[in-house]
């Protein structure tokens, strides 16, 4: 617990080393005298001018009074570090020998996925239900079956389509296919930015 005390401490310490630059900057952005500004606010001179020099420590009150008299946010002169860790730990899992990186965390809804698929030939086995995906080629090549078409999709190229079309997608067999896939329910329309593959391949 002392640790976490003595963390937090240096943390508002370091906060606070920065206010004095910030409340001068401001003022001087502001083209205001600190004559004027003890006229608005009726913070004493000599107290303004330690405060921008790090003499004195800000107190709440006084930096409620500046942020209004300076029209910014009190959180332009403090620049308060963020609360809490942003980062989304999500794991990694293989499926039929892909990794698939979940990006999202709802069970419901859009889901987003990062998926890795190694190279390899392996034969088609399309596959039907409710909803419409969205694959975005990262890198590598990717082919992608849909119905009676057979597609071959380059890195920046897009394929979007309803799943309740026999569909199935993988490497080409040359090199591994690092793609982003968003699905979402329900789904009909299909639309896909690429050369089939028979142009490509021959």
């Amino acid at each position: 617990m002392s640790r976490v005390k003595d963390t937090s401490a240096i943390e508002i310490a370091g906060v606070l080393e920065q206010v004095a630059g910030r409340l001068k900057d401001v003022r001087t952005r502001r083209r205001l005298t600190l004559a004027e500004v003890t006229e608005a606010t009726g913070i004493s001179k000599s107290t303004l001018s330690r405060l921008e020099t790090g003499q004195r420590r800000p107190t709440l009150e006084l930096l409620l009074a500046l942020s209004h008299v300076y029209r910014v946010p009190l959180g332009d002169l403090v620049a308060a570090p963020e609360q809490g860790d942003p980062r989304i730990h999500l794991k990694a899992g293989q499926v039929k020998g892909r990794t698939v990186i979940p990006l999202t965390r709802r069970p419901d809804g859009t889901q987003a996925w990062k998926i890795v698929i190694p190279p390899g030939m392996v034969t088609p086995e399309p596959r039907a239900h409710e909803g419409r995906e969205w694959l975005y080629v990262l890198s590598g090549r990717m082919r992608v079956v849909l119905g009676d078409e057979d597609w071959v999709l380059g890195p920046g190229e897009i394929a979007e389509f309803g799943t309740q079309v026999p569909h199935w997608f993988g490497s080409t067999g040359d090199e591994p296919v690092e793609i982003l896939s968003i699905f979402t329910r329900p789904g009909e329309r299909m639309t896909v930015r690429t050369k089939p593959a028979a142009a490509v391949l021959e």
